[in-house]
């Protein structure tokens, strides 16, 4: 009969292979599995190695998204609008007759592009509305900077120009054509009358509210007011200029439109007022549709030429 101090002896003198108890046994080949040099850093290396263009790739889309949907999105609205105009007289709920669909107006507008009519119209019209902004810009940002400038100079013209500020250009197109005569002098005479009331009156708005610290900063360092007006007058009513100008781009083309469509042969006021007349409805669509073009492309130019005079702001915003 084994005693117990033979079984403590016998424990004792056992071989330490036995696993604990509680502990799981592991075998050879998983310790050198788990113990091999550089098992670790291989899989951690092949992870990041497969993540890291897939980072990339993040970081790429996500700059290009934003800058398409910047893109995009203000051409939803048109798109919508253009879908209902298609929609609308296919389903019926207007006259088809009077409201062409806009694929029928696009083919007719491509009509008149192609046979070379709509150009003819769009030179005349553009010839005339050019001239007659280039002369009223000459004329309005000048005299709005005295008038702003020079007390006397407001006292003086104040009331003759709120007197004709307030009279409508249209309502002076027969006053014009009898002075003038029905040819291009009354039509480019109606578009500088036009445009020179919204440019003059944000000159004078731009130069009077110039900041005083810049002027008084500017006059301190010694500048003559001839520099004073280039570095510091203009370029601080530049942003309100601008925005005269895009308000007379607007009324040039509105009152050119109804100029030409009194004794005028060609201009597109004259296309919509002949095919309206001839119930060329398709054509009639098409040639506002390219006044609004002309309008699009008017406006474009200007916000353009506006960023590039006036960068100072962009850099100070920074």
């Amino acid at each position: 009969m084994t005693t117990a101090a033979e079984l403590v002896r016998a424990a004792v003198s056992a071989p330490d292979t036995a696993p604990a108890p509680g502990t799981t046994a592991t075998t050879a080949p998983d310790t050198a599995a788990a113990t091999a040099p550089g098992t670790t850093a291989t899989v951690t290396a092949g992870t990041a190695t497969a993540g890291a263009p897939r980072a990339a790739r993040a970081r790429i889309a996500g700059p290009v998204l934003r800058a398409l949907w910047r893109v995009l999105k203000p051409l939803i609205a048109i798109v919508a609008f253009l879908a209902l105009w298609e929609v609308a007289p296919r389903a019926g709920l207007v006259d088809e007759v009077f409201l062409p669909p806009f694929s029928t107006v696009a083919q007719a507008f491509a009509d008149l592009l192609t046979s070379g009519e709509l150009w003819i119209h769009v030179e005349a019209s553009l010839g005339r509305s050019l001239s007659g902004f280039a002369l009223a810009l000459a004329i309005a940002v000048p005299l709005g900077i005295a008038i702003a400038w020079y007390k006397p100079v407001a006292e003086l013209l104040n009331p003759i120009l709120e007197l004709f500020r307030n009279t409508a250009a249209l309502a002076l197109l027969p006053v014009f054509v009898l002075i003038l005569g029905i040819g291009e002098t009354s039509k480019v005479a109606l578009v500088v009358y036009a445009s020179v009331f919204p440019i003059l009156l944000n000159t004078i708005t731009g130069v009077r509210t110039v900041d005083p610290l810049l002027i008084k900063s500017a006059a301190s360092l010694g500048l003559s007011p001839l520099r004073l007006f280039q570095k510091v007058i203009l370029p601080a009513a530049i942003p309100s200029i601008f925005t005269g100008l895009r308000m007379a781009a607007a009324s040039s083309i509105l009152v050119l439109l109804a100029a030409e469509m009194v004794g005028a042969r060609a201009g597109l006021g004259y296309l919509i007022t002949a095919a309206q007349q001839n119930f060329q409805i398709p054509n009639m669509y098409a040639g506002i549709l390219a006044i609004s073009l002309l309008g699009l492309t008017f406006n474009g130019l200007l916000v353009a030429l506006e960023r590039r005079f006036s960068r100072w702001r962009v850099q100070s915003d920074r």
